[in-house]
């Protein structure tokens, strides 16, 4: 293993330790549902835990005791509300103390501590947390610009342990980026005074690939939505139907994998080496690639004209 990965892993403050689980459960899950049917954890429960949407319907139908949990899938809105505001707050907070000199709330200090961000001086680039805190702003705000108005959601549920987890990740993922700024006592560190200078090619590439990514998962969602919509825009049905065009010709769930790579833009924009975020990474890939697995099986088992050539993640992979 390399020097710097040794030294990230033996650093494992509970941030890191809160990502690497979610990681292993969302891996774990994963490996379960790939075990042939036989082997298949026939649990009623755990199964009403991993599966939101249309991936709950079917056959047999689901226990009243699971059922007596379930919230509208079109809440989903109101994660990315949360988002707006809690990680807008945090952008304005990390705004004022890199151009203001303002020092971020002793409360907000006091919980980066205790989540794990290290008092350090160098090492980290500040304006390349400033810059991702300010992709996933706008990735929250086109989301739920989305689910107002793109989106057709059906009367399709999520568990209301799902909605709760939906509720906590992006407050947990924007404390996770804030965390990686340098910071001297309760203020930002910027080398040299001037956080603009410290613009690198990878904060270029990042921004690039966030919004390439960005523009295919809203093309995405708007397939899905014109599946239930006449020419004229109105809503006619909330049956499901094979989505074309774009990604779609590839994989069953083009969104998920664009999600992917909106996370991945963030790392590059990180510069490549932050373990923190890399950690975040993995943890989007496998809850992803969870999600595209059961939605291609679904797909899969509904339509018997599903075009044989796409899989569920990955183009040409898995």
């Amino acid at each position: 293993m390399a020097p710097w990965a040794e030294a990230e892993l033996s650093a494992l403050n509970p941030l890191r330790a809160v990502w690497l689980t979610l990681t292993a459960a969302f891996l774990l899950t994963l490996l379960l549902q790939l075990l042939p049917p036989g082997l298949l954890p026939g649990c009623a429960i755990f199964q009403d835990l991993i599966r939101y949407g249309k991936t709950k319907c079917g056959e047999p139908p689901r226990p009243a005791a699971c059922r007596a949990f379930d919230v509208p899938k079109r809440y989903f809105s109101h994660f990315y509300i949360i988002s707006v505001l809690w990680n807008g707050f945090l952008l304005w907070c990390l705004s004022q103390s890199l151009f203001l000199g303002a020092p971020f709330p002793s409360w907000l200090h006091g919980l980066l501590r205790i989540l794990g961000a290290a008092q350090f001086q160098g090492g980290e680039l500040a304006l390349s947390a400033f810059l991702v805190l300010v992709f996933l702003w706008l990735h929250s705000i086109r989301r739920l610009f989305e689910c107002l108005y793109v989106s057709v959601f059906s009367n399709v549920m999520i568990h209301v342990v799902q909605y709760c987890f939906g509720l906590v990740y992006y407050v947990l993922v924007g404390l996770t980026v804030l965390s990686q700024v340098p910071m001297d006592g309760r203020n930002a560190y910027v080398t040299g005074k001037n956080v603009l200078m410290q613009a690198r090619w990878f904060h270029i590439l990042g921004m690039m690939m966030f919004i390439w990514s960005s523009a295919h998962q809203y093309k995405c969602h708007v397939i899905l939505g014109n599946l239930r919509k006449n020419k004229a825009g109105v809503v006619i049905h909330c049956n499901h139907r094979i989505p074309f065009g774009d990604w779609f010709e590839y994989v069953s769930s083009p969104n998920y994998l664009a999600e992917l790579m909106i996370y991945v833009s963030m790392a590059v924009t990180f510069g490549f080496h932050n373990f923190t975020w890399w950690l975040v990474v993995t943890n989007v890939f496998f809850s992803q690639a969870l999600s595209a697995f059961l939605s291609h099986q679904f797909y899969k088992s509904k339509f018997v004209s599903y075009p044989k050539h796409r899989k569920a993640f990955l183009p040409f992979l898995f």
